[in-house]
């Protein structure tokens, strides 16, 4: 099932993901570098990376619910995604606690509360990263009818499946009706 949001030729979901997982997880690590060295600089980056991850996670989940409204209903497609976006929308809220129990610090420093919310939500992240990986390696879900090896560019503008040859598109057919 292809992704309905593309940019040159590719899904914008999985591009946007990338950010927030960088800075949601790089913000965790700024909150152990801080505990290691009591150098308030470093809660400072953290709570700007945990803020742009946020913002970033929020985003991507706007192309993500496009895409999980075109994934068919009964499939298990559906229901991991389903998990995917649910979870994630946890993580963001965790981090959004973890973020606002440390706007009232002036250096904003970590409360335990606040670090454990954010391990918890890399726990979670974790999780729904995997279910994310099950979604487009396991199900096909962003993924090009008829991609294959050797599938023209994406910028090409020519489908994935055109350059197969005409028995290997034909016995593609066969299977899926297996």
């Amino acid at each position: 099932m292809e992704s309905k949001v593309k940019l040159l030729g590719h899904p914008v979901h999985p591009m946007l993901i990338v950010f927030p997982l960088g800075l949601l997880i790089t913000g965790v690590i700024f909150d152990v570098v801080y505990f290691m060295s009591d150098n308030d600089s470093f809660t400072t980056v953290a709570f700007w990376c945990i803020a742009a991850g946020i913002i970033g996670g929020l985003l991507a989940a706007i192309f993500g619910l496009v895409d999980w409204l075109n994934i068919p209903s009964g499939t298990r497609a559906k229901a991991v995604g389903m998990w995917h976006g649910i979870g994630n929308v946890v993580v963001v809220v965790l981090f959004a606690l973890s973020w606002w129990l440390r706007n009232g610090d002036p250096a904003h420093a970590p409360s335990t509360t606040a670090f454990i919310l954010a391990l918890i939500g890399i726990g979670i992240g974790a999780v729904t990263g995997w279910l994310g990986g099950e979604l487009v390696d396991r199900l096909g879900v962003g993924v090009d009818e008829g991609a294959h090896l050797n599938a023209p560019s994406s910028l090409s503008g020519v489908p994935a499946a055109s350059n197969q040859r005409r028995d290997e598109r034909l016995m593609e057919r066969e299977v899926g009706r297996s």
